[in-house]
């Protein structure tokens, strides 16, 4: 006897407690990334002209990594609106990934526009040197306090949203509010790094000190592209669940007194608060098809009851000895 069993549940209505709450999260989120692209806009300008006129090499890397921050943030909203289609015929289990999908662009848009441009920077002011104007340097330190300020004001922010959602700044599930505080803090310790190197530069004549700054803030924004990239990619090919929650489940399938074995047992994130389970269980012999399906059933409400994010849940149950006896047996269980 194999039975292959399968539950989807339905998405979330406009009036339902868990589609409200996913709704206004978002929200939350949405409104944390505009706040973040104002800023980065304003400061990308800032920067930029204040670059310009002090011929700084570091304002002008913190120039090139606002403005990659603010192209991620059109990225993240992306994300935000694509990510909540309902699932189609194309995409049975829904856009959850589009989130994954936009982080590792956004990934890609920190090491291409803010690390290389600013590697570049560095090693041209270290080659190159230059004087600069004391007035230079007091636009270009004047430029980086009010970024420091935005900055900062928009980290905070996220932090107070990580908060909200009940995640620790470290453990944050939305990637687009991962990569709002990875760029918000690499900011700002970016722009700490520029006006210690300018403010050596102007002590001590030599540009070399913005050219290091320009390299310090490159690595960092390489190291800070690499964590998101990794991470969206995990999630991308497919991360499973908390471990610890996929074991809560097999515990919960062995303890059931129809199940002999639990043979294989699967998980897969599909999108932020969605995920799939998959599970391969050999049943005590004696039932018949009529039972299977009662036992099925009442094991996927278990499951789902134990793990709410479970949008879908597919139970592949399997009589070991019919399956053994069986001349037709291909050695694997429950394959069909």
């Amino acid at each position: 006897m194999s039975a292959t069993s399968q539950e989807q549940k339905p998405a979330a209505p406009a009036g339902d407690s868990g589609g409200r709450g996913a709704a206004e999260t978002d929200g939350h989120t949405r409104v944390t990334v505009l706040v973040a692209l104002a800023a980065n806009l304003v400061i990308a300008v800032a920067k930029a002209v204040g670059g310009i006129f002090a011929g700084s090499p570091a304002l002008l890397s913190e120039a090139a990594h606002s403005v990659a921050d603010s192209l991620n943030e059109v990225f993240l909203l992306a994300a935000l609106r694509r990510s909540r289609r309902p699932p189609d015929a194309r995409h049975p289990f829904g856009y959850g990934k589009e989130r994954f999908f936009w982080s590792l662009l956004a990934a890609v848009g920190i090491f291409v526009m803010g690390g290389c441009f600013s590697f570049f920077q560095g090693f041209e002011a270290i080659q190159g040197g230059g004087e600069e104007k004391f007035s230079g340097y007091v636009a270009g330190l004047a430029v980086l306090g009010v970024a420091f300020v935005a900055e900062g004001l928009s980290l905070v922010r996220a932090v107070r949203q990580a908060h909200r959602q009940g995640d620790g700044v470290g453990d944050v599930r939305d990637p687009a509010l991962r990569t709002v505080l990875a760029e918000d803090g690499t900011a700002v310790l970016g722009v700490t790094f520029a006006a210690v190197g300018m403010v050596l530069h102007m002590l001590t004549g030599d540009a070399v000190w913005e050219g290091c700054a320009s390299l310090v803030i490159g690595a960092l924004l390489v190291y800070v592209a690499y964590r998101l990239g990794r991470d969206a990619r995990d999630q991308l090919i497919g991360e499973a669940a908390d471990p610890e929650l996929t074991g809560r489940i097999r515990e919960l399938l062995k303890a059931q007194p129809e199940i002999d074995s639990v043979e294989a047992l699967f998980t897969m994130k599909t999108g932020i608060d969605s995920a799939l389970v998959a599970a391969r269980v050999d049943l005590a012999p004696g039932m018949d098809s009529e039972e299977v399906e009662e036992v099925a059933v009442r094991i996927k409400r278990s499951v789902a009851e134990m793990f709410p994010d479970a949008g879908q849940i597919f139970l592949d149950v399997t009589d070991r000895r019919a399956a053994q006896e069986s001349p037709a047996a291909t050695g694997e269980r429950g394959g069909a």
